[in-house]
């Protein structure tokens, strides 16, 4: 096991090594996606429309399980495995994009993998818009070594495409019909002239993609975009969050159908519940959150862990005596989210001696301040080392350093803190941090795509006993060291009474 970012620089990645073999894994040409290019914001602008005149993912989400369960899938949608008392499972999210830091990722996964009995996707399996034809670079070669089964929940980009290629690969269904038009100068009609159609699937490309994973041992299929997996003496539950973060009142439901009973639970959705120091319940419609079902005593859940953001972060909350674990983990390949703009952490009672993330806000800092001074050709103002942002996050923030640093706070670099976004004091209203989350999630974060390491790339392996569950968070930084002895950036046990 390689030391980790949280005992040096070098484990995070900063002090050149090795470069990891990951590459040898990819195609020969990569298509390099840009979030900042006019073409991908227009390919992906379902999202934007539902925002605006509606969102029909609950009408679609509905017509989908029925022509599902139409099918002859099982009507309570539960995965009966055979997995013995003891095993271990893997999770992944927001995968993707097809380039450098999805498959630095992959080495790392079968090594830290290895003996694992399936695989969990949660949230993002293709961008930019989810379509089938995009699943061969992205999907099935990226794995095509990891000798299990893989799951999947969607996530937004996902139903870009109204969810069609991801039904398609992983739980065989044909296109649906298509829906009733709306009326006349109606919101939903106005949504429908700009809306994106998915393309057609190519049957032939999809047939030769599904041969890189059509090994007898990898092969799985799910009942619907939520499910329920009976494994061992876990219930894992996956929901579908849609396009813009809720659930429909028919899976509303079938959550709380499921999760009834002593049976310990996980609960795996596409929008984490708690994020960076804020509380995201997860609105049912027609009432209710997907937290209070989570926070119910008989259903007995001990871990709610979300993708869609692209870092890992880690909430210990107390809830009634009881600690439930809300972990985020969206660090599976896509453009990194920043961690620096994390402010000091007090959601739920969780201090910062509990909370953890990946990368580290150091490190987080000085991966931007160096990508924003190479693009702005302006390197020697904006650059800072790890120690030097690790300084500074420290002063602002009023805790301690991860890792031990003797840089001084100087008026550069508070100012480049400031520019890029770390919040001043614990919880401050001040003009500046207010658009700060908006601004690095939709503008800058989306530009970090970069295609040499460190990448700040993670995983998740979850290990089952009948008396407990132990998760750890593994790093995919692209150097040879952490594929070949994935580090540990974070580790604990949930009883499982």
């Amino acid at each position: 096991m390689s030391v980790s970012s949280r005992d040096s620089a070098t484990g995070a990645g900063w002090h050149g090594q090795e470069p990891g073999h990951f590459e040898s894994l990819m195609p020969d040409r990569v298509k390099k996606l840009s979030w900042l290019n006019p073409a991908t914001l227009w390919s992906a602008r379902n999202g934007p429309l539902a925002s605006l005149f509606g969102d029909p993912t609950n009408d679609e989400r509905r017509r989908w399980v029925a022509g599902q369960r139409d099918r002859g899938v099982p009507a309570n949608l539960v995965i009966e495995r055979d997995d013995p008392e003891t095993y271990s499972f893997m999770l992944i999210a927001d995968t993707g994009e097809g380039d450098a830091p999805q498959y630095a990722v992959v080495p790392g996964l079968l090594e830290a993998g290895e003996g694992s009995r399936f695989a969990v996707l949660s949230s993002d399996v293709i961008y930019p818009v989810g379509s089938a034809n995009d699943y061969g670079p992205k999907f099935f070669r990226p794995y095509q070594d990891y000798n299990a089964p893989i799951y999947a929940i969607p996530g937004n980009h996902d139903w870009y495409d109204g969810l069609t290629g991801f039904m398609r690969v992983f739980c065989e269904a044909l296109a649906l019909p298509a829906a009733a038009r709306p009326k006349v100068l109606s919101a939903g009609w106005w949504r429908t002239l700009l809306w994106k159609s998915p393309a057609a699937a190519d049957e032939q490309r999809l047939a030769a993609a599904r041969s890189l994973r059509s090994a007898p041992a990898q092969q799985s299929e799910q009942p619907g975009p939520y499910w329920a997996i009976d494994s061992g003496p876990l219930r894992i539950i996956g929901i579908d969050t849609g396009l813009l973060g809720g659930i429909d009142k028919e899976q509303g439901e079938w959550l709380r159908r499921v999760s009834q009973g002593p049976r310990p639970k996980i609960l795996v959705t596409g929008s984490p519940i708690y994020v960076d120091d804020k509380y995201h319940p997860c609105a049912i419609e027609g009432g209710g959150t997907v937290d209070e079902i989570v926070r119910d005593a008989d259903c007995h859940y001990v871990a709610a862990i979300g993708g869609d953001i692209h870092n890992y972060q880690h909430y210990p909350v107390e809830v009634d005596g009881r600690t439930i674990e809300y972990v985020v983990s969206g660090g599976g390949g896509a453009f990194m989210h920043a961690t620096h703009i994390i402010p000091r952490v007090t959601v739920a009672g969780v201090t910062e001696q509990d909370f953890r993330c990946y990368p580290l806000r150091g490190d987080s800092l000085a991966f931007y301040s160096g990508l924003y001074g190479r693009r702005l050709r302006m390197k020697r103002f904006f650059a800072l080392t790890s120690e030097q942002a690790s300084a500074v996050i420290a002063k602002r923030l009023g805790i301690p350093p991860t890792r031990t640093t003797n840089a001084a706070v100087t008026l550069r670099t508070r100012l480049l803190a400031t520019l890029l976004g770390v919040p001043s004091r614990p919880h401050g209203r001040s003009w500046f941090r207010l658009p700060v989350r908006k601004i690095y999630t939709q503008v800058l974060s989306p530009g970090s795509v970069t295609y040499t390491p460190p990448f700040f790339k993670s995983f998740l392996r979850l290990d089952v006993t009948p008396h407990d569950l132990r998760i750890r968070c593994f790093a995919a930084t692209g150097y040879r060291e952490q594929e070949v002895a994935p580090p540990v950036e974070d580790d604990f046990t949930i009883p499982l009474g």
